[in-house]
């Protein structure tokens, strides 16, 4: 395994380190040492390489991830994950706001809580949060997965598209065109085998979901300002 100790190294000089392991990859494994909750930590990665962060991360860590494996042995700000492609981003601890934002793949698992905008403009990533998520979560999502394993707060899937959400616990209140479905079987699949991946141990059938009523797809003239 390579060790970075931030306190002697640059994030900068981390991610060209990262970034070089390009091709025939010479080190698979690497350690950093006091992020100190640095920004832009591990971002733009895409290489099959395993990153272990010893401690909180700050803004945008592991951003546009494409095919590694991330863990945050602590929490991490704002963005985590933002524009992912593939791979896993673990967080240990809680996530600021907009975790997931805009990704388009892997799967992003936050063992505590997350913020507010969770999963905004998701675009096909799976996001599993073992704790709540803050509201307006998935805001204008499109495709993907949310699981929520606590509760969800305000405007849960606001003017969101053909994303899936599962929530276990309360939700404070539905966005625009949210509304709540049934479970099928398909559902209950599709969430068990989140939960195992994610490493949790909840009960599918303990969730409801959430999805699109699909009337914001076409021109209402009712909804127009006249």
């Amino acid at each position: 395994m390579k060790t970075i100790d931030l306190s002697e190294t640059s994030t900068r000089d981390l991610n060209q380190a990262l970034h070089d392991q390009r091709g025939e990859c010479t080190e698979r494994n690497w350690e950093v040492l006091n992020p100190k909750g640095s920004h832009s930590l591990a971002c733009g990665l895409d290489q099959n390489l395993s990153v272990d962060i010893r401690g909180h991360a700050g803004y945008y860590c592991a951003g546009m991830n494409k095919g590694a494996e991330v863990t945050v042995h602590g929490s991490a700000g704002v963005g985590v994950a933002e524009n992912m492609m593939s791979g896993t981003v673990r967080v240990k601890g809680d996530v600021s706001q907009a975790a997931g934002a805009t990704a388009r793949g892997g799967l992003l698992v936050v063992e505590g809580n997350a913020g507010a905008r969770c999963g905004i403009s998701l675009k096909g990533a799976d996001i599993v949060v073992k704790g709540s998520v803050g509201h307006m979560s998935c805001f204008m999502a499109q495709a993907g997965t949310l699981v929520v394993c606590g509760d969800a707060g305000d405007a849960l899937g606001d003017s969101l598209y053909e994303v899936h959400i599962y929530v276990k616990g309360s939700v404070q209140s539905l966005g625009a065109d949210c509304v709540e479905k049934d479970m099928r079987e398909e559902h209950i699949r599709e969430l068990s085998d989140l939960l195992k991946r994610a490493g949790v141990d909840d009960d599918p059938l303990q969730f409801k979901r959430y999805g699109s009523a699909r009337k914001l797809y076409n021109f209402n003239i009712d909804n127009a300002v006249l």
